[in-house]
């Protein structure tokens, strides 16, 4: 992890549920050029579902758009219907897809959401 943390044009968002001290999601995203991909979105399971990975999606769209990106992307395995779900609402179309991209052979499908006018905003 702290090898992707040091690689440039990476960011990290955090994000809080309610009161609680900690946090309860993160997204990694990284730049590169006029692109950007989500390397990993976490949320603890009893904050799911209360908007925060939405706002954490929307956080990084928002960070890398300020930083020249026109786009959007992620990978996301095919039977992970919740995330699949959370993207789709999130304004990611389903653009590809990568054959046995996962140990257990499944596939991936490559996901992207375009950034044109996207502002920053805290997640």
């Amino acid at each position: 992890m702290a090898a992707v943390l040091a690689m440039p044009g990476v960011m990290v968002g955090l994000g809080r549920s309610g009161d609680a001290p900690m946090p309860a999601g993160f997204v990694i995203g990284r730049v590169a050029a006029d692109e950007a991909e989500i390397l990993t979105l976490a949320v603890a399971g009893t904050a799911r579902r209360r908007g925060l990975g939405r706002a954490l999606l929307d956080w990084l769209a928002g960070q890398v758009a300020a930083r020249g990106a026109a786009r959007l992307i992620l990978e996301v395995s095919e039977g992970n219907e919740a995330a699949r779900a959370l993207y789709r609402g999130a304004g990611f179309t389903e653009i590809g897809r990568r054959r046995a991209y996962y140990p257990d052979g499944s596939d991936a499908l490559v996901m992207e959401r375009a950034l044109c006018g996207e502002m920053p905003s805290a997640p």
